[in-house]
């Protein structure tokens, strides 16, 4: 199994084209066509995390975390960044990073919270918009069946919880062969008439490349007319957080000693009790203050995140508390998850937990 293989089966999971823009995923160093000896997950790649790739003689390191975030001028070692990269090339390891793209899918960073929490029925705080696109080609009439077909098993025709959704409007479409075209209806220098179907097709934009594929690979034309536009709506199974129920309520107090062992934290920032029940939770991994109106309008009685600033806190306004758990405690689980993932997904396949701490930060 070489290294690109192991990306697109990540990308099952969490496809790059829903990261954020601002981030920076998928392989960050290394050469996609190497052969994987082992995969070490973490959630930081430090330097003491290749060390210990290296000593398990492991080549692929799949971090949640990106170590390049921002643009290197220079590579000499002089800060932690540059050092891992250095080793991590001199000794052959390729490094993965998901990041924002395992934010943002349901059965993410979030959705790994929420189970240990036991919330139920969650579901997205902030859906992605901008996510969502729609195709739109013509076909003629006796080859539409096939080409919608190819379509929906490349994933199309998909929006919130339906699939096989599309929509067609029947006319005439003309054309005229020039000279280089081979055709496979009409005669060169004539103009041709043909019964079309104007077939309209929604789909997340992470599946357009393939869904391109399938479309030319089906269609009987030698040039196939299409367009594709970004739709408004909002996709409920893609975004940041999630938001759900505790199976009863619990008092506060009760709830952040729950809260302390589920997410082994030795300690919890949080804004002022309100001395009432807490059921409705909303959660979002790492530094989640963005989200804190989305959790507050959306009834939360609490919500779990981290890197909150002394005045976000103020952004409670007594309607729910605000449980800053720390970033690194938030998205622990997270290592879990891929490792999860990755076993089942390549069984009899050396996958390994990092056993590198890398939470920078200490509690005294």
């Amino acid at each position: 199994m070489i290294v690109q293989e192991v990306a697109d089966i990540l990308e099952e999971l969490a496809p790059l084209a829903n990261a954020e823009d601002f981030d920076n995923v998928g392989l960050l160093v290394g050469d996609p066509k190497a052969q994987v000896t082992g995969i070490l997950v973490t959630l930081d790649t430090l330097e003491n995390v290749v060390e210990e790739a290296i000593a398990k003689k492991y080549n692929l390191i799949v971090s949640f975390h990106p170590i390049l975030f921002k643009g290197l001028k220079k590579i000499t070692g002089k800060n932690y960044v540059e050092r891992v990269v250095v080793k991590a090339i001199q000794h052959g390891i390729n490094i993965y990073s998901m990041h924002t793209a395992l934010d943002n899918v349901a059965q993410g960073v979030n959705g790994r919270i929420c189970e240990v929490l036991g919330i139920l029925d969650p579901r997205i705080l902030i859906p992605k918009t901008d996510s969502l696109q729609k195709l739109t080609t013509y076909v003629p009439k006796a080859a539409l069946e096939k080409v919608k077909r190819a379509l929906f098993e490349a994933g199309g025709g998909s929006i919130g919880n339906y699939s096989h959704c599309s929509f067609t409007l029947e006319g005439t479409g003309s054309f005229r062969p020039e000279s280089g075209a081979q055709p496979t209806m009409g005669k060169l220098g004539e103009t041709h008439f043909e019964e079309e179907i104007q077939v309209h097709m929604t789909f997340p934009r992470s599946v357009k490349n393939q869904l391109l594929k399938a479309l030319f690979k089906s269609h009987p034309y030698e040039e196939v007319a299409y367009e594709i536009t970004t739709l408004d709506n909002e996709q409920q199974h893609l975004g940041m957080g999630m938001i759900g129920s505790l199976t009863a309520p619990m008092e506060e107090l009760a709830f952040f000693e729950y809260l302390k062992k589920c997410m082994q934290v030795p300690c919890i920032r949080h804004s002022g009790l309100l001395n009432k029940p807490i059921q409705k939770v909303a959660v979002l991994g790492g530094s989640g203050a963005f989200a804190i109106s989305a959790a507050k309008a959306q009834g939360a009685d609490v919500f779990i995140t981290a890197d909150v600033k002394y005045h976000q806190f103020f952004e409670a306004e007594n309607k729910m508390i605000i449980a800053d758990i720390g970033h690194y405690e938030s998205e622990q689980y997270t290592k879990n998850l891929l490792v999860d993932y990755l076993t089942k997904k390549i069984p009899n396949f050396a996958v390994a937990l990092s056993e590198s701490i890398t939470n920078p930060i200490k509690y005294y």
